[in-house]
């Protein structure tokens, strides 16, 4: 039986012809990691799919890497990319499960509830042997509605008003090493650290060994072992704002949606001037 937000690569062949499916590479990497998502899209991708740039669909106006658009510039960019209202959106990344939770987080947040990630994702599509297709899809344009989730995000007043008042997690899915502030960030000029009364749960620790999202059991598992109340509402925090998705997305397929995401993140809150922590609380 297939999961809650996921769809089978047997499911995507099967229906890959459909009128009403719009594939979406949303690979996207680290700086230093030497890999370039676009550059990777347009050598290989499943056929038709568009490609989902998160450092294009952004706010134009912020100093921060790839924060969100406001509904209009975000409806905009899936107007041209022919994503339209109606449609059943199958988001994939190159590496199985990194940044498409982020994009698949992003069309939530813009009122889609028809937004799936394709299990295994690009990996598994081309460890089956699956057909691909090079170069750039486009696709005719198509009307967009964007309604904006504003319970969804949250700020930097908000996240420290939250760990003040204790009346949220700050769920940070950093690295352990960057966390504790024993390893650098991969942006020049960022400290590492954490945010005080911040809980640890690196994204890592949310998957398999083969980079599957754990069962449902291991991740209420994984979530108790690091110390989070899944009755309470909880914010997911990261390096820039695109992995904490992921954890925004276990609590999704868990069934928990007290959650929002700090779309800063650890960049912007390490340049905002608000208290920061090395080693464990």
């Amino acid at each position: 039986m297939t999961r809650k937000h996921f769809v089978t690569t047997d499911w995507l062949a099967e229906h890959l012809a459909s009128p009403d499916v719009v594939v979406v590479d949303a690979s996207w990497y680290l700086p230093g990691s030497n890999r370039d998502g676009r550059e990777e899209y347009l050598e290989a991708h499943v056929p038709g799919a568009v490609y989902f740039d998160i450092d294009d669909v952004k706010d134009p106006d912020s100093p921060l890497p790839h924060m969100l658009p406001d509904p209009i510039v975000f409806s905009a960019k899936m107007r041209k990319l022919g994503i339209g209202d109606g449609q059943r959106i199958i988001v994939y990344d190159g590496d199985g499960f990194f940044s498409a939770p982020r994009v698949w987080w992003t069309f939530r947040l813009m009122g889609v509830e028809d937004v799936t990630i394709l299990e295994g994702g690009f990996a598994r599509w081309t460890a089956e042997e699956r057909p691909v297709e090079a170069g750039p899809v486009e696709r005719r344009e198509r009307h967009f509605t964007a309604r904006f989730d504003h319970g969804g995000v949250r700020d930097t007043e908000e996240v420290a008003r939250a760990l003040q008042t204790d009346s949220a997690q700050v769920v940070d899915n950093r690295p352990t090493a960057r966390f504790t502030g024993e390893a650098e960030e991969p942006r020049a000029g960022i400290p590492s650290g954490h945010m005080p009364g911040a809980i640890n749960l690196p994204g890592p620790d949310l998957l398999t060994p083969d980079g599957s999202l754990k069962d449902d059991q291991a991740l209420r598992e994984t979530f108790a072992a690091a110390g989070v109340d899944l009755s309470r509402p909880i914010i997911t925090s990261c390096g820039s704002g695109v992995t904490a998705s992921a954890t925004n997305f276990a609590l999704e397929v868990l069934g928990y949606h007290n959650h929002a995401l700090y779309d800063g993140s650890w960049t912007e809150w390490a340049q905002s001037g608000k208290p920061i922590v090395k080693g464990r609380d």
